[in-house]
Parts: structure tokens; sequence; C-alpha cells
């Protein structure tokens, strides 16, 4: 797979120092076996070392080196496509519990960051903007959708009174929310890995799991090692590529960008985002931006549905940053970079069992940084023998995106048409 944009992100410029793990040599057995380590792998791998399981997990390239350490760092509430999706599925009463589910996965972020002292700039506030008069009514939605599941932390705000708070005038209105947020993705990525090490888990960059056996004894070879458990997670979202054909075609890797300018001092972030929330609009195909810790306005969206960047991706990128912010005409952009998100034909996540000990969990479709930690902990909790939450989340039914090989060209006209919809409000 082409990696995008492999630039130094700003995440990789203020990255705490991460503890240095070795590569796998040799013949190893283990209890469970977990190849990925981001935040699906490291979660069900803090929970099962904690446990008592003896755990190994096995990282192509460094810890966080996916969308775990790539992505926007904002912490969102429920799941991508809303509860209705979840209702038509599971019904009413079991969508409840999908949607109390999800609220957990926030508090185990905190919780986490709290236990393990893990230093990422956790802020909470979250802002979700309308870009079209029409959006207005998508925000109201929300508001009562959510308040009929319990979850009231959240205000609407009129377009003065957005105003009051973003340095821009192009938004028609907005939905507060306090318990969402924004974080240093990476770093908390990495304070995962030192906690889970901690615990007794060994983890191994560098380690490119080449072939599985997911029937019977799972095993997993990289090349210059196996490695053979009584368990296996598979962890590897957009990144698993052609490891696991079942899950190759459940799931479609979609490439996202983010910037970030030269440093603007506090004064001028500040009216930039008055109150430091997390932004992100409405769309189909969003713009979301946050400051940093250090002042910068990151800046994230124009998905590819490719493999394809832009040939100027900082660029690109600043012409809409400029049509949120046309006052930063003068700021440079000093770090770009890009990843790959998994999202499903539902953009529901899907989790599952691949024969009898071998467990999955991907798609996240643009809200893994909390839901992926959830699940990695539910699939621990599934091997220590607590299958109740995990099979509630993986009865959601999932079909594979139309097409085969030939469905990336599919997305991309569909998504073509969905950026129109946008267009037109």
């Amino acid at each position: 797979m082409v990696k995008p944009s492999e630039g130094l992100s700003w995440y990789k410029a203020t990255a705490a120092r991460s503890p240095e793990y070795r590569k796998l040599v040799g013949e190893r057995q283990t209890d469970v076996c977990i190849v990925g380590a981001g935040y699906t792998g490291l979660s069900a791998a803090l929970e099962l070392a904690q446990a008592g399981y003896k755990v190994m997990v096995l990282e192509a390239e460094t810890v966080g080196f996916g969308a775990s350490g790539r992505n926007g760092g904002q912490i969102c509430t429920g799941f991508s496509p809303g509860q209705a999706k979840i209702v038509a599925q599971v019904g009413e009463e079991d969508a409840k519990k999908c949607f109390d589910l999800a609220e957990e996965a926030k508090a185990l972020i905190e919780e986490r960051i709290r236990i393990h002292n893990i230093d990422c700039d956790l802020t909470w506030g979250y802002l979700h903007v309308a870009a079209k008069p029409r959006k207005v009514r998508d925000l109201h939605e929300m508001q009562e959708e959510w308040a009929r599941y319990g979850y009231r932390d959240h205000q609407l705000l009129s377009k003065a009174q957005l105003r009051e708070k973003l340095g821009t005038s192009i938004y028609h209105g907005g939905l507060r929310e306090g318990r969402a947020g924004h974080f240093h993705p990476l770093n908390y990525c990495i304070g995962l890995s030192r906690a889970a090490a901690q615990a007794g888990a060994e983890i191994f960059e560098r380690s490119r799991v080449i072939r599985l056996q997911t029937k019977g004894e799972p095993q997993a070879w990289t090349d210059t090692g196996s490695v053979k458990a009584r368990f296996m997670i598979i962890a590897c979202d957009a990144y698993v590529e052609r490891l696991v054909d079942k899950l190759y075609y459940a799931m479609m890797p979609i490439t996202s960008f983010v910037v970030a300018s030269e440093k603007l001092g506090s004064n001028r972030a500040r009216s930039l985002i008055r109150d430091n929330e997390a932004v992100a609009d409405t769309n189909w195909v969003l713009d979301y931006f946050r400051r940093s810790s250090d002042d910068r306005l990151l800046f994230g969206g124009r998905a590819a549905y490719s493999k394809l960047e832009p040939s100027n991706l900082a660029a690109n990128m600043k012409s809409r940053m400029l049509r949120i912010f046309p006052q930063l005409e003068d700021v440079a952009i000093e770090y770009s970079w890009g990843g790959y998100i998994g999202i499903t034909y539902n953009r529901l996540p899907d989790m599952g069992r691949l024969g009898k000990s071998t467990y999955y969990a991907h798609g996240y479709s643009g809200q893994g940084v909390a839901l992926a930690n959830l699940y990695g902990k539910l699939m621990a909790e599934v091997i220590r023998g607590q299958a109740e939450r995990f099979d509630l989340l993986a009865r959601f039914k999932h079909l594979a995106f139309p097409g085969g090989d030939l469905r990336l060209p599919m997305l991309v006209a569909a998504m073509t048409w969905y950026r129109l919809k946008d267009a037109l409000g």
C-alpha cells in the first residue's frame, strides 16, 4: 500500500519519547497475539495483560504509525451514521445500550489518561457547525436524538452566538458538546503502549505480519519470526491490506489530510477558536479544525477516495482553510500529512470472529479515536469469557463494498455525488 504524505507530522515533531520496542525474531508462543499497535490493539493488550494473560503485539512499523497517530485528534460522540441505522439493526432497547457503550468509550480515554499519567493535552469541548442554512436542521436533529438517549451536555448556538466563539462568519449555527473534545493522538497512543508494556505485554515494532492462520490454533508469521497463540486479535483497520480477504473487502481505506500552521501566538489562536473547542462541520466530506497546545491551527479534511494525494498538499489544504479563516492569508503551513482511515459500507464499525479464537475490529468510519479504545476492550472481555457486550456490537450486519477489486472507482463516483450534495446544501 502506498503510504500517504510521508512528511513529518506535527504529532511526530512534538511526540513524547516512545519506548524502544524490538523486532520479533524467532518462534514464539503466547496466550494472545495482537496484530497492530494502534488504539484497538493496545487497548486490548492493556486489558489482557492486566488480567494476567501473556500478550504479544506485532506492529508493522512503529506504535501509532497508522490512523491512531495521524488522525485529527477529535474525540466524538456516538457512531458515525447516528442511531437510526443501529435501531434498524438491533432495535430501540439495544440501540440505547450501544449509545451508552459509545459514551463509555470517551470516559475510558479520560480514565486511562488519569491512571497512567499520559500527557496528551486532553481538552473537553466540541462544536458541530452548519456550513449551509439547511444544515442547521441537522444540528437540531442531532440534539433531539442525543436527548432521547439521555445525553444532555450540549446546547444549540445561533449564528450570532457562534460568531462570538469563532473567528469566522461562514457558519449558520452550531451545537456545542461539553463531553466531546480533542487531544494529541500520538502521545496518547505512545502512553497507551507504555501502560500495556508495564502491565506485561510484549510489543514488537517493525514486525510486519506477512501471513496469518485464523482457523484452528492462530498463528502469525513475519519475515523473521512467528507467533503461535491461543487467541488472536486483528487490529489493523485501514492498513490490513490483503492479509485477510474477508476484512479487506468489507472495509475501504480512504485518505484524510491534516495541516498545521506556523505558531500564531496565544492571542491570534484564541481569536480563531475562543474557548479551545474542537470544531467540525456537518458536511459528508467535512472540514475539522482545532488549536494545538503551542498555538497553531490544526486543520483537517479533504478526504481522498483513492490512494493519491494532492500534488501540493499544503497549498491545497490552505485554500480550504482560507475559505473559513481568510485572515490567515499571511500564515505559513509548517506541517502537512495524511493517513488512511477505514470506512464500512454502512459506516458502522465491524467487529467479529474468524474461526473459533480469532477476533477483529475495524471500519470505525471517522470516529475511531473513542470507539477503537472501546472495541479493543470488548475483544479483551470476550477472550476473558465475558461475551455479552462484544456480542451486542458484533450484531451489526455488514456488506462488502460492491465491485470487488473495482470497488474503489465506484466509491469515488459515489463520493463525487456526496460532495455535490454538500455544495448544494
